[in-house]
């Protein structure tokens, strides 16, 4: 086995973090000491800490990250960056002069359902007033996550709504059922990954299975802006995320279990913590990796600020200690992955629908949805909605229906002009067009993209250009860089949109970057664009090349 990056202990995102936190130096400073403490050369700290945001940062004794995606961007046209600004007299990616303030814009906090949003260290702030109540003059304010079922019989929402116990449905799996049984129910329910690939879990599951040292992550590295499912579930259910772990675990052969949390969700990683020692004390889960067995032993693990790193690969990479790059394929993970170990890496709300497959049946769940796209998906609407929230709503569901039915149609009345679905590497839909399942399949046809399937409305007043160049500065913004045709697209792509239009190149670029993107990150955003130009029609005339 090839150790990379301090091996199994993951010793360098450790001492990273540690060198981070106890100094206010730049990194040059702290991060090639860290590396060598972890007996790595002083180049190996360099290059994770001058990639993830949370590590290149300046950091004062008061640190504030305020949410720039493309929610936040909706509530208030952006312009609460310079109001948070204004409010606390520095600068973003600065510290002020007396090195108490430091100010950081991040891509999405989880709260597209209040924003424009902000975390003043670890407590949230949100609301049009974030300027005053970041500097004092209004009262603090966070609510918790709406969330309601529209199915009349919850999966991923049993554990909030009915307080179901997942754990139960662990022990008697784990007591009676083989790992081929649980592939088994798993493989007849249907469930694709929800983290926006839509890859067939069980099939999955069983490239991995009977391998030795096989490993499964819980991907809640969940960063599409506009979507906060993944959060919902860790905080007010971890139970339920740490028992699908537990079956997927189960299901592979897997002795060893990690949940990465991003870090700008420190609550879920607070919650997941506690409930990882109460399952270690009853018996559900191993104390240590060498206790582990049919009970895997699982490690809850921080991100460190990166859009891109929740793709598979990048994920492993940022485990093992590196930059969060995406990584070419084959070999794939479930052969070669986090410590060429065989990985599985499966998206929190995919393993939170686990522990209802395995209770209930795989044919009960695939009864739900639509033949080819079964089950249920968690819908996340944003602050424009008359009813923001997290709906679980079937496959199939017109879009349509979620828009007006459930999130009761737009503020104050306002008409809906555009939707965004999936994030920023899903796609835009017209207000005229909505009449469309809630499927991969149908989106696609529209040019859109199901993602995590959180939706951001636009109404009049937003500007189609400064969106379209909203969504090319997070684009150059998250670019890992590890292939040209991403790098220096997405940064050409912004600088048409903020200069002189499309152009007769554009349409060259489009094609190189959605042909020849590593990762579906470069490959999407030409489409994003072309479908938001749609959307839009003659105001983004040229873009929908």
């Amino acid at each position: 086995m090839t150790v990379r990056h301090g091996g199994r202990g993951g010793l360098l995102p450790a001492a990273l973090e540690r060198a981070r936190s106890g100094t206010a130096e730049g990194l040059s400073a702290w991060a090639p000491q860290a590396a060598e403490a972890a007996g790595l050369p002083p180049a190996a700290g360099l290059g994770p800490a001058t990639f993830f945001a949370d590590l290149a940062a300046p950091h004062g004794e008061r640190h504030v990250r305020v949410c720039t995606a493309t929610a936040c961007f909706a509530a208030r046209r952006g312009e609460h960056l310079a109001e948070v600004e204004r409010a606390l007299g520095v600068t973003a990616g600065t510290v002020d002069e007396s090195g108490s303030t430091s100010l950081q814009t991040v891509h999405c906090l989880g709260y597209c359902y209040a924003g424009p949003a902000a975390l003043d260290g670890t407590l949230p702030r949100t609301g049009p007033d974030l300027a005053d109540q970041l500097g004092g003059r209004a009262e603090p304010r966070a609510p918790g996550i709406p969330a309601a079922d529209t199915t009349g019989a919850p999966v991923l929402l049993a554990g909030i709504v009915r307080g179901h116990s997942a754990w139960d449905v662990w022990r008697r799996a784990a007591a009676g059922l083989r790992p081929e049984d649980v592939r088994e129910e798993t493989a007849v329910s249907g469930l694709r990954g929800r983290g926006g690939a839509g890859f067939p879990v069980a099939d999955k599951w069983a490239a991995a299975a009977g391998k030795p040292g096989v490993i499964v992550v819980a991907n809640g590295d969940e960063g599409d802006p506009g979507s906060y499912a993944d959060r919902l579930l860790m905080e007010e259910d971890p139970e339920r995320v740490l028992a699908g772990l537990a079956l997927a675990s189960f299901a592979c052969g897997a002795g060893h279990g990690i949940v990465l949390v991003r870090s700008e969700y420190p609550k879920a990683m607070a919650r997941l913590r506690r409930a990882v020692e109460r399952a270690m004390a009853a018996g559900d889960l191993a104390p240590s990796a060498e206790a582990a067995g049919p009970r895997p032993f699982v490690e809850i693990v921080e991100g460190a600020g990166s859009y891109v790193a929740g793709e598979e690969t990048a994920l492993i990479a940022r485990l093992e200690g590196a930059r969060g790059c995406a990584r070419p394929r084959p070999p794939y993970p479930t052969d070669h992955g986090l410590w060429d170990a065989p990985t599985v890496v499966n998206n929190v709300e995919t393993l939170a629908a686990v522990p209802w497959i395995v209770a209930h049946g795989g044919a009960s769940y695939a009864r739900r949805g639509v033949p080819d796209e079964t089950g249920t998906e968690l819908v996340c609407l944003s602050e424009r909605f008359a009813r923001p929230g997290a709906y679980e709503v079937e496959l199939g569901t017109p879009v349509d229906e979620i828009v007006t039915r459930f999130g009761g149609g737009l503020k104050d009345g306002r008409e809906l002009v555009a939707l965004q679905i999936g994030g920023p590497l899903g796609g835009f839909l017209s207000g005229a067009e909505l009449d469309v399942p809630l499927t991969t399949a149908a989106l696609a046809e529209h040019g859109a993209a199901l993602g995590h399937a959180g939706m951001v409305a636009f109404d009049a007043g937003t500007d189609p250009y400064e969106l379209l160049r909203h969504v090319w500065e997070f684009a150059a913004d998250e670019s890992c860089g590890a292939c040209s045709p991403c790098r220096v697209g997405t940064r050409r792509g912004l600088e048409l949109a903020r200069d002189d239009g499309p152009g007769e190149s554009y349409e060259r670029l489009a094609r190189l970057m959605g042909e020849a993107s590593l990762c579906a990150f470069g490959r999407r955003v030409p489409a994003a664009v072309r479908s938001l130009a749609r959307a839009y029609g003659p105001a983004l005339e040229g873009w929908d090349r």
